[in-house]
């Protein structure tokens, strides 16, 4: 769609409610807007009334809708080939929250309509720390939808893919949240029938929850072969096994497992739907400690075990793998050897006008598996840590101009009362005040010109000395 004027762009954006009137009225008193609407656009972007996402949508003319209900469709999260997750907002609350829709291509299959809604309204009723909740269902037009919470933090497919291995304690912790959500489920009739990395969200605390429910399994789901993972039907096809058997989610929990364990899938052959059809991929795993000689034998042991072709020879349970989960944490989990990276996908709250080194920032620390949240001035950085603290919050100096002096300390209590790790960057001018400020254990100071490593060095020590300290 194009629009002749600012006038006729921004009263289309009011009357899709992507913005307020208060949004645009602040935006026009900071930023100067000529006539052309794309200058709108680049305001309302450098106030943050808009993302970039959203700005991208408007600019090539997709008709798609970015406001469904009451929340507006920030960013696009995931993409499969039955629905698309977006980061939604509420537009009267302001509360962040995820929103799952169908795609358009299946909006007139009417069994594929009521899959979509089946999935949410048997979630609707899980209520546990492991599972990430559905709040609730809808349909505008021919658009269906679903909201849920949103997590800070990102998958476990990008997050093997950003860390590669982890230490026993880390995998231990996060197969017992696993099988915990999985123990759950099944108290409330559902097996979850698609377990595989990119379904499990690891919170920014490090707090594995389940998530996509879509192919989950009830008493009441029906027989029809064709909705099911392929997996999960060639497992079970070849092994004799129940249909919805409980057994079948454990093995592919060791799946994951074997993954966090030695960085690599326990897979050969590719992931191709013929590939996934061939029994001989799940009968192929070799033992864990052949593959890494390094994992300690205990958490081989279990893995081995949730890997068992035969399900009478695994787990009988996610119960009897949660015990054996838990004893081998309670032997690794101070484990002194784990290295020095951050312990979980961390968030940064950076504080950065320049867009420039906005961007810059943002790309290297994201590369290093980072969730970096980009605020241009202090004021908005001190609402969102008062209401939602990150991880770890960076200050780059250069950014606030003859003020900076106050900012530290203000900076710091905020951070300390918290329990945040702080790392500020002081323009060169400023050397001096790095004296005076208090620091503790989880906060540094450094001076311009200082490299990305370095930056990245002190924010990986604030937070490990954040976490030793809890």
């Amino acid at each position: 769609m194009q629009f002749d004027s600012t006038e006729e762009l921004a009263r289309h954006l009011v009357q899709l409610r992507l913005i307020s009137d208060e949004q645009l009225a602040e935006c026009q008193s900071q930023q100067p807007v000529s006539s052309d609407p794309d200058s709108l656009l680049k305001a309302l972007e450098k106030t943050h009334a808009l993302t970039s996402y959203q700005i991208q949508r408007i600019r090539s003319g997709d008709d798609s809708p970015l406001v469904l209900g009451n929340y507006r469709l920030l960013y696009q999260n995931a993409s499969g080939s039955f629905a698309r997750v977006y980061r939604a907002s509420d537009i009267s609350s302001g509360a962040m929250l995820g929103l799952k829709v169908l795609r358009q291509r299946y909006v007139d299959d009417p069994k594929s309509v009521e899959h979509f809604h089946r999935e949410a309204q048997m979630c609707m009723k899980l209520k546990h720390k492991n599972i990430v909740p559905i709040y609730g269902v809808a349909t505008e037009g021919d658009h269906h939808y679903f909201t849920m919470k949103f997590v800070e933090g990102g998958n476990l497919r990008d997050f093997i893919r950003i860390r590669g291995k982890v230490a026993p304690h880390e995998l231990l912790r996060c197969g017992a949240d696993m099988a915990e959500g999985l123990e759950y489920a099944l108290t409330q009739g559902m097996t979850h029938r698609d377990f595989k990395p990119s379904n499990v969200l690891m919170s920014s605390r490090g707090v594995a929850k389940l998530v996509d429910f879509g192919l989950a399994g009830d008493e009441a789901s029906s027989s029809d072969e064709s909705v099911q993972a392929v997996e999960y039907a060639t497992l079970e096809k070849n092994t004799g096994a129940p249909r919805n058997d409980p057994r079948s989610d454990l093995f592919f929990l060791g799946a994951i497992l074997f993954e966090l364990a030695t960085g690599n899938s326990p897979w050969t052959g590719g992931g191709g739907r013929e590939a996934r059809k061939q029994f001989s991929r799940y009968t192929g795993v070799r033992p864990i400690r052949q593959v890494d000689p390094n994992v300690p034998s205990d958490v081989g042991d279990i893995i081995d075990r949730l890997l068992r072709v035969n399900p009478n020879e695994r787990y009988q349970s996610a119960t009897a793998a949660i015990v054996d989960l838990k004893a081998a944490l309670a032997l690794h989990g101070d484990d002194k050897t784990a290295d020095h990276k951050q312990p979980r996908i961390s968030t940064v709250m950076c504080v950065e006008s320049r867009v420039k080194q906005q961007d810059m920032l943002r790309d290297y620390l994201s590369k290093h598996g980072f969730r970096v949240l980009m605020l241009s001035s202090w004021d908005r950085a001190m609402t969102r840590l008062k209401s939602n603290p990150p991880d770890c919050l960076l200050l780059m100096g250069e950014t606030l101009g003859g003020g900076g002096a106050a900012v530290y300390d203000e900076a710091l209590r905020w951070s300390q009362a918290k329990d945040v790790s702080c790392v500020i960057v002081l323009p060169k001018q400023n050397s001096e005040a790095k004296e005076s400020l208090r620091l503790n254990r989880s906060s540094r100071v450094l001076v311009n010109p200082v490299t990305l490593r370095e930056l990245r060095r002190a924010i990986v020590d604030t937070l490990q000395a954040q976490l030793n300290r809890e």
